[in-house]
């Protein structure tokens, strides 16, 4: 997460806000802004099951499955914030009143690892931001999969909290959130603070490593090497951007050998950066990583960098060889490290840091929804959260109903019209910073605060202020964001602990 911070810059000047329909070509124009491109194979896609009230969806990410699970091959919530468009939150039911604990892992606690960072070495223990764990089915087992401060991911079984693989070292802390094969593979992917983002085999005795990714692969790169972004597989191909400011496509090339283990030849087809020079030019510095985690709605994938550049890069011809073009080009002014929330219009939702000041940032808010098919005015409403810094919105946003939910690390939490930009409700969590993300199922917010406390509010209402139905005291700051599962609650705090609730 965003720790490692530059200096307040003297000035900045104000970026119109502009269409980019620059193509990777393009971008070759300006110093470290070349896109670069290797044409692979190209993928077969499964045909969708054809609709008796419409056609098939063609492309990347179907607009009707915003909301919903991720496919139907693998039942859980896969990855961060569930699918493509980062809209799934899981299955309940959610009791009404405080659930029992099933389990704690480990027993004593101690999930931490010492990591070195501009500021020196320091101990990080259990899971934070984004930290969101994985919950499928496979083999007649629910499995928890999660990557911790202790340098490792864990495979754990949701009913028991036992392992069912050994645990997956890593050089360094995972911050982020894993992802798992939606088609069936078993196959985990993940990045760590240790270079790499990796592709592991889980249909061995132990988790093997089948391929990684190192940030130093491509070129030009920026900031460092961390992979704090959940990666997106669709139709044999990998999405994923890294904190050396890239954006990168990975040909996964998915099969079987003769043993039948599962095989991967992956080829890394294209990357990008995810800055341009006058987003440079405008900042003042090269602090541009990319944490948040890539979303894709229809044939365009979105992403954001600490510098605040807003990108939308479509994809339509990948799978024919044609280069991938960028479409959208959004500056916020500030840090965007929350991911990009697609509803089913194609609306983005996006919530900015506020930590630099700048001119741009209170010009146009912290809390926004843009409008990517109006590029050279997309703002469709803000609301600034500009009190003392650091202030702004850590947090990806949840849509439900006609609200969009946005949390603020000041401890707000706001429920605005989706149609309008109306602020319905408010609230305020104790505690200090909230970087964890909302979750609502069965119309129920749950939501954590940094006193170590679990909160659940009744929002069947849109219109009416959540009711409080019960709090939860775990202690340690809950920064991760919990997954939802059959009515189960699934989450790491920064004591050390992850955490079962039923």
């Amino acid at each position: 997460m965003p720790l490692r911070r530059m200096a307040l810059i003297a000035s900045l000047t104000t970026l119109a806000v502009t269409a980019a329909t620059t193509t990777a070509f393009a971008l070759t124009r300006g110093a470290g802004d070349d896109a670069h491109w290797e044409p692979g194979p190209a993928a077969s896609s499964p045909a969708a099951a054809p609709s008796p009230s419409a056609a098939p969806f063609v492309g990347w990410s179907d607009p009707a499955a915003v909301g919903r699970p991720w496919g139907d091959r693998v039942p859980g919530l896969l990855t961060f914030r569930g699918n493509p468009t980062r809209t799934y939150y899981g299955t309940g039911p959610i009791s009404r009143s405080a659930p029992g604990r099933k389990w704690i892992f480990p027993g004593n606690g101690g999930l931490c690892g010492t990591s070195i960072d501009e500021k020196g070495p320091s101990e990080w223990c259990g899971s934070g931001w984004t930290g969101q764990p994985a919950v499928f089915e496979r083999d007649g087992r629910t499995w928890v999969v999660f990557g911790a401060y202790d340098k490792k991911i864990h495979f754990l079984d949701a009913g028991t909290g036992e392992r069912i693989l050994p645990d997956f070292p890593t050089g360094d802390i995972i911050k982020g959130s894993v992802t798992v094969d939606p088609d069936g593979f078993p196959l985990v992917y993940s990045g760590s603070r240790d270079n790499y983002y990796r592709v592991l085999a889980v249909d061995r005795d132990k988790p093997t490593e089948l391929w990684k990714l190192s940030a130093d692969a491509v070129s030009p790169t920026m900031w460092n090497d961390d992979w704090d972004g959940a990666g997106l597989v669709i139709d044999d191909h990998l999405f994923i951007g890294g904190e050396n400011s890239q954006f990168h496509i990975v040909k996964l090339n998915r099969g079987y050998g003769p043993d039948g283990k599962v095989t991967v030849a992956p080829e890394l087809i294209f990357h990008a950066p995810g800055w341009d020079e006058q987003q440079l030019r405008d900042i003042g510095h090269r602090a541009v990583s990319i944490e948040n985690s890539v979303a894709i709605h229809k044939d365009t994938v979105y992403f954001a960098n600490s510098g605040g550049l807003v990108q939308g890069w479509n994809i339509a011809g990948l799978k024919q060889g044609r280069k991938p073009e960028r479409t959208f080009r959004f500056w916020t002014g500030d840090d965007t490290d929350a991911t990009i929330v697609v509803d089913e219009a194609g609306m983005l939702y996006v919530g900015s840091e506020y930590e630099k000041g700048s001119a741009r940032s209170h010009e146009v808010g912290q809390i926004m929804k843009l409008d990517p098919s109006k590029p050279e005015a997309p703002l469709v409403w803000s609301h600034p959260d500009t009190g003392a810094t650091p202030a702004g919105v850590w947090g990806t946003p949840a849509l439900y109903k006609d609200l969009a939910i946005f949390d603020t690390t000041g401890g707000d939490v706001l429920g605005i019209d989706r149609a309008s930009g109306a602020v319905r409700w408010r609230f305020h969590l104790p505690g200090g910073q909230v970087w964890q993300s909302p979750v609502v199922v069965d119309d129920v917010l749950v939501i954590g605060d940094c006193l170590g406390v679990l909160h659940a509010f009744d929002v069947r209402d849109t219109q009416a202020p959540p009711t409080p139905l019960w709090d939860l005291t775990v202690g340690g700051c809950i920064e991760s964001t919990p997954a939802v599962w059959k009515g189960s609650l699934y989450f790491g705090t920064r004591a050390g602990s992850f955490h079962a609730f039923s």
